[in-house]
């Protein structure tokens, strides 16, 4: 009975977890540029009991664990906004940006010029272009973003001239798993991993990607983890009552 109990137990931490993981995708379902995270379990195989008078060993029992969360990295549907800051990615770069922490990436391309003339993110980050964050001039007016990053302007009081303002920052990883998430939407990298120039993929001015989770298979998860937590809950007290019952049982002194 404690074995069913014990495992009963262990399924019930891991279930928790993974409810905690599917209810973080399904809060960030609407936050642009944000990847879901799905969670990894294992077999854990208890010890036996071993004693030269017991004629036969104990059978292994096995638990589950909880290991690691991954995250899936492919693209989101893209958005069209007709905003001139708003850039999404075709492909599979990152752009990179600026934090209190040091250098992140970021799928999220809902950026905005602040009062100092900087492009940020929606957070206040500056995004980076190859010669350090784009700076706009308080003159500077139809911002736009070529494919390749190019960032260009025409200047007030004269829109036949366009002036440069310097040119979005695209990386690339060999290895996505190289990152693990650092806030809402940013990513940092490992110890001893670095970027790599990314030529391939496209920046699209006026558009921005969303999440890509996927809210149906997230809902429809959530209910299949509480049902399988309830069926579990009630194996258990099942074993409770019938260890109560015996012990019941055995107590009974013969009339």
């Amino acid at each position: 009975m404690q074995n069913t109990l014990l495992v009963g137990l262990s399924r019930q931490v891991v279930l928790r977890r993974e409810l905690d993981v599917v209810a973080n995708n399904i809060a960030n379902v609407n936050t642009s540029g944000f990847k879901a995270d799905g969670a990894v379990f294992e077999e854990f195989i208890g010890k036996t009991a071993r004693s030269d008078n017991m004629s036969n060993r104990d059978r292994q029992v096995s638990f589950v664990r909880d290991r690691a969360t991954w995250t899936d990295f492919s693209s989101g549907s893209m958005e069209r906004t007709g905003n001139a800051t708003d850039v999404a990615i075709n492909g599979k770069g990152f752009f990179a940006v600026q934090t209190p922490g040091g250098e992140r990436y970021t799928r999220n391309g809902g950026f905005l010029v602040d009062n100092t003339g900087q492009l940020v993110t929606s957070e206040g980050y500056p995004v980076l272009g190859e010669n350090g964050p784009i700076q706009f001039q308080p003159n500077d007016v139809n911002i736009k973003i070529s494919g390749d990053g190019t960032v260009s302007v025409a200047v007030a009081g004269n829109p036949g001239q366009e002036s440069q303002r310097g040119k979005l920052r695209m990386v690339g990883f060999d290895n996505p798993a190289m990152l693990q998430k650092a806030g809402v939407g940013t990513f940092a990298l490992k110890d001893g991993a670095t970027p790599i120039p990314d030529t391939q993929s496209k920046f699209v001015q006026g558009s921005v990607e969303k999440s890509n989770v996927r809210s149906v298979v997230e809902m429809t998860r959530m209910i299949e983890i509480t049902r399988t937590y309830t069926q579990v809950a009630n194996m258990m007290q099942q074993q409770s009552d019938m260890r109560r019952t015996a012990i019941d049982k055995l107590a009974e002194v013969p009339a």
